[in-house]
């Protein structure tokens, strides 16, 4: 095993310069040098009880990737992440590693954390460009460890299961499936494949060509895709388990609904939801108009609402495309749940920052298109039910900012349509469905259902951790 490198900081990466990359939808970091994911590798000691593993949503084994990296053995240490995850280079650039693998990092004890994320990133983007050799060293390792697959000795050969959406839990599911030789197909509402990863995630994060690749590979293993196929519309669960001849159906299909904040003039012109920004761009390429024909309207004063990462990925995106941008907050940077690096690279790209600030009403002029928003300075009082404190409005401490756009960024709920034409599917009063937590399982026997629809909006992450822990109960249900 390589010698343990004892800095306590992370090895650096490269980032594209803030002034000219608030201009552009270039990715912002550059990724590591061979030289660079080594070094960084072998700042793992290799602790006893792998608390980084217990961090991690799908399981990876982290330990012993690191280790193999860490020997310049890129093959075998992206062989290793791949079998447990199904998504390595979106999951590099996207899961938010300071609370999970990296939160739990021994080397976090006393400076920074080994960057795992970035080191995943690394090993993907490798086998993305060096597939032959990717391929050589993810058969090597199934023969390693082909023990594990003869456990399961069950003949998957004929069983059938559909996947109801195409984002990270239900490609995360598709694969894991198609690993035991399961016939999987994987129905999409929309024209693309990758749901959240191509209409939510902007391009100067997560290239669109990345997903493409990674959809591929799934794609390799067998799984079909059905785009422009809206499940509950076009066909429904029951006709999925009827006359289509489907064993199992895994609902994956996000929480793309939009909430809004309820105040006066949120129907102005110039008002938009974060969702609808974002997919304007990331899907329908509004960036590239007019060699794209969809527009896109950023104004050249806009407030973003909200203090996630998705507002985080509005505001910079209004950014890119010319205008002056405000993120509005009603608690402190401290309470902000988006991820630490994306406040800093909003920061660095010019976007200003006014917290503690709660939008009351929005004016317009006489052509319907807003002009103002009327805030109120906001306090931190006790606590409320997610641990954070509590914001509470501060009397007599109105004020308004002058604005052409306003995008709203406060949340996602789940689309009602797949419990309301599912007879006896149980969904909570917010159009969750109720599942079994370890398993998937719905109230209707041979629907499983994970990520984002069961628990409400969260991360890319999270999502995949609940495909593959379906995946495992879809299993056992086809066994039975």
């Amino acid at each position: 095993m390589a010698k343990a490198n004892m800095q306590k900081t992370k090895t650096p990466m490269t980032e594209l310069d803030p002034a000219y990359r608030a201009t552009c939808f270039e990715e912002v970091a550059g990724g590591y040098t061979l030289e660079e994911a080594v070094n960084e590798a072998q700042r793992c000691i290799h602790c006893k009880n792998h608390p980084c593993v217990d961090g991690c949503p799908v399981g990876v084994p982290i330990p012993s990737f690191l280790k193999e990296l860490g020997e310049g053995n890129v093959g075998a240490a992206y062989a290793i992440v791949k079998d447990a995850n199904a998504l390595p280079a979106i999951c590099g650039r996207v899961c938010p590693q300071e609370s999970q693998c990296e939160g739990k990092c021994t080397r976090g004890r006393n400076g920074e954390p080994v960057g795992i994320g970035r080191l995943e990133r690394f090993v993907a983007d490798w086998a993305l460009a060096n597939p032959e050799e990717a391929a050589a060293a993810q058969q090597a390792y199934a023969e390693q460890t082909g023990a594990d697959v003869a456990a399961d000795d069950f003949d998957y050969t004929g069983k059938k299961v559909a996947i109801v959406g195409s984002g990270p839990a239900g490609l995360t599911c598709a694969g894991e499936l198609a690993k035991r030789g399961v016939q999987v197909r994987v129905f999409e509402a929309l024209h693309e494949v990758g749901g959240v990863l191509v209409y939510g995630i902007p391009e100067f994060r997560l290239p669109k060509a990345l997903v493409k690749q990674e959809v591929s590979a799934i794609e390799g293993m067998g799984v079909e895709f059905e785009p422009n196929a809206v499940v509950g519309k076009l066909y429904d669960v029951e006709e999925l388990m009827g006359e289509m001849g489907y064993d199992a159906v895994f609902v994956g299909t996000g929480a793309g609904l939009p909430s809004y904040l309820g105040i006066e003039g949120e129907a102005l012109n110039g008002v938009c939801v974060a969702n609808e920004l974002l997919t304007r761009v990331n899907l329908m390429k509004a960036f590239k108009f007019p060699e794209y024909a969809t527009p896109v309207y950023a104004g050249k004063k806009c407030v973003v609402v909200g203090g996630g990462n998705v507002a985080m990925d509005a505001a910079r995106t209004a950014k890119r495309l010319g205008a002056d941008v405000t993120i509005v907050y009603r608690r402190g940077r401290d309470e902000m749940p988006a991820r630490a690096e994306e406040i800093h690279h909003a920061e660095e790209e010019g976007i200003h920052f006014q917290l503690l600030t709660n939008p009351v009403r929005a004016f317009g002029n006489d052509e319907g298109w807003i002009t103002g928003l009327e805030c109120v300075r906001m306090e931190l009082g006790e606590p409320d039910a997610s641990g954070r404190r509590r914001p509470v409005a501060v009397e007599g401490s109105e004020f308004t900012i002058d604005i052409d756009m306003l995008v709203i960024s406060v949340g996602s709920r789940t689309n009602p349509l797949i419990a309301q034409t599912t007879p006896g599917l149980e969904s909570t009063k917010w159009n969750t469905l109720v599942t079994d937590e370890e398993t998937g399982a719905t109230s209707v026997p041979g629907v499983f259902a994970g990520g984002d629809v069961s628990t409400g909006a969260a991360t890319v992450i999270l999502a995949m951790g609940a495909g593959k822990r379906a995946a495992a109960g879809i299993l056992g249900y086809l066994r039975k």
